[in-house]
């Protein structure tokens, strides 16, 4: 009996869940090109620990 209740429930959401269409009147960018993202803190950051984890390794391999 649940599993109907949660098929249908389920079934529901993914109706209502659908995304607007353009022409619905959201906000317009601002920026020139809406695709262009900063990364550069983000994958400044990951590069810098993912060198430090590397040397780490490293490290250990050395000290066995």
């Amino acid at each position: 009996m649940t599993r109907y209740y949660l098929a249908a429930a389920l079934t529901l959401v993914t109706f209502l869940s659908q995304a607007q269409s353009p022409s619905t009147g959201g906000p317009t960018p601002s920026a020139p090109d809406p695709t262009q993202v900063p990364i550069d803190e983000g994958a400044s950051l990951l590069l810098a620990s993912g060198v430090a984890y590397g040397l780490q390794r490293l490290r250990q391999r050395r000290a066995r």
